[in-house]
């Protein structure tokens, strides 16, 4: 497949930003059922300044739009959301400084450091019902295409199904991390919010691309 291209992570950001914003209430419903209802507030206060300020971004590289998401993220999102996808958006940053383009290797790279940053920044393991059991799969799937090549889209259309799949995947898990951890075993049978938040973000970059799912 072609290199992404400095035009596609903008693409990307923006679309990330209206998806949080078109979905606020129905996260927030989705953390009501084990969490504090929150969430989709949270999220798209964080993400709504990203849509905001987009055009006084510093659009010189990569590196610098995926950095200034990180700053208005984990300045603007309330809650354990804020550092979390502020530092995924910060290592991911960090390791695309002054690139225009990425390959599949780099997103792999960038995917690792982020899961590594979140892991560190908020103490969650694969399998504690975060985001990052969204998150791992994406990047396996991301990892066993790297280096191969592959129709435009497919990589895309690939993690987006095994992101869809972990909401069920991890559906009637009880959390160990994260807001619905505080209610225990009353969080089994809930999806987890962030999950759903990446599930849904890659669906509609599916639309923004014109990738079909079926």
């Amino acid at each position: 497949m072609s290199d992404i291209t400095q035009s596609d992570v903008e693409r990307t950001l923006r679309c990330m930003a209206a998806t949080a914003l078109q979905n606020e209430q129905y996260f927030c419903e989705l953390d009501a059922a084990a969490g504090d209802a929150d969430f989709g507030v949270s999220l798209a206060a964080g993400f709504g300044e990203i849509a905001k300020q987009w055009d006084d971004f510093d659009k010189s590289s990569i590196g610098s739009l995926l950095l200034k998401a990180s700053m208005l993220i984990t300045s603007n999102t309330g809650g354990c959301s804020g550092p979390i996808w502020g530092t995924a958006f910060m290592r991911a940053g960090a390791l695309s400084k002054d690139k225009d383009t990425l390959s599949l290797e780099e997103i792999d790279a960038m995917l690792g450091a982020a899961i590594e940053g979140i892991q560190k920044r908020g103490g969650a393991e694969l399998g504690d019902k975060t985001l990052l059991d969204a998150l791992a799969p994406v990047r396996e799937v991301v990892a066993s295409y790297a280096g191969k090549d592959v129709a435009d889209g497919e990589v895309l259309k690939e993690a987006t199904r095994v992101a869809n799949e972990a909401i069920e995947n991890t559906k009637d898990w009880v959390a160990r991390r994260g807001r619905q951890s505080f209610t225990g075993e009353r969080s089994s049978g809930s999806p987890d919010p962030g999950i759903v938040a990446i599930a849904t973000m890659l669906n509609d970059l599916c639309t923004e691309f014109g990738v079909t799912t079926d």
